[in-house]
């Protein structure tokens, strides 16, 4: 019995070339490296391979031509996964820049809005200190009737120690600047009276009134109504005694048109 060399096979049990074998594999690792997926992308490498015996044995354009559409599929991939992740972060960018933009302009306004209810609150206090240095006349679009010093056997000290003020029962009396109420109810010659001490440590007196509205120790302000004029006490009809005074006491009178000149009231 002789013995010798064992036929070769039909060509489909052939194996495969070197040069596909290889270019498969490169494209399985690329397909690794890239996705992490062998199965659906590596297959067709083999798949060529196993395909034609001719290709691999003839010059293996084929497998490498597989192996080249593989490569730009898995490039192609990873490129358009680079856009989206660049797309996200730009837009979380934009984002956050908006945020960002929005907190500023929010902090900004809120600034500026307080900045102004800060101005308006000063200017407020400074309009309010203005009001309360601020002296007015006792009687509303009246006229002095009778003047300071003037002479007659009305005034037991033989002289006006005030000036009159013109004015109908029941007129409004103000007090002619910011101060605190010393004395409030009857006065004897003056009749119903009230007597106010001013910041500056002058006096001022209102008399013949027919009601008073303060008490004493009340805070008054210019122009608030302290009493309706009247008839009361030494009076010979309706009208307003006003005094100006260094002092509480009666003689410590000073002249009452200079006085509320003096305070920017126009008489």
């Amino acid at each position: 019995m002789a013995f010798g060399s064992r036929p070769a096979g039909t060509g489909k049990h052939r194996g495969s070339s070197r040069l596909s074998k290889k270019t498969a594999g490169y494209a399985g690792i690329a397909a690794i490296a890239t996705t992490g997926v062998v199965g659906s992308l590596a297959a067709p490498a083999f798949a060529a391979d196993n395909h034609s015996s001719t290709i691999g044995q003839d010059n293996g354009l084929g497998a490498v031509v597989v192996a080249e559409d593989l490569a730009g599929d898995i490039t192609e991939q990873a490129d358009s996964q680079h856009r989206v992740a660049e797309q996200d972060a730009a837009k979380a960018q934009a984002e956050a820049d908006a945020k960002q933009r929005a907190a500023e302009a929010k902090r900004m306004a809120e600034a500026k809005a307080k900045a102004e209810r800060e101005a308006a609150e000063r200017a407020a206090r400074e309009e309010e200190r203005k009001r309360l240095n601020t002296f007015v006349a006792p009687v509303d679009g009246s006229y002095v009737s009778t003047q300071y010093h003037a002479g007659g056997g009305m005034w037991s000290s033989g002289s006006h120690t005030g000036i009159d003020f013109h004015a109908a029962s029941g007129t409004s009396v103000h007090a002619v600047g910011l101060g605190t109420v010393v004395e409030a109810g009857w006065g004897g010659a003056y009749g119903n009276n009230v007597v106010i001490k001013h910041n500056d440590g002058t006096y001022t007196q209102y008399g013949h009134m027919t009601s008073l509205n303060v008490s004493v120790g009340e805070q008054v302000t210019p122009g608030q109504q302290i009493g309706l004029s009247g008839s009361t006490g030494n009076s010979s009809g309706p009208h307003l005694h006003f005094e100006a005074r260094t002092g509480s006491q009666y003689g410590s009178d000073i002249d009452p048109i200079a006085y509320l000149r003096s305070h920017g009231v126009s008489l």
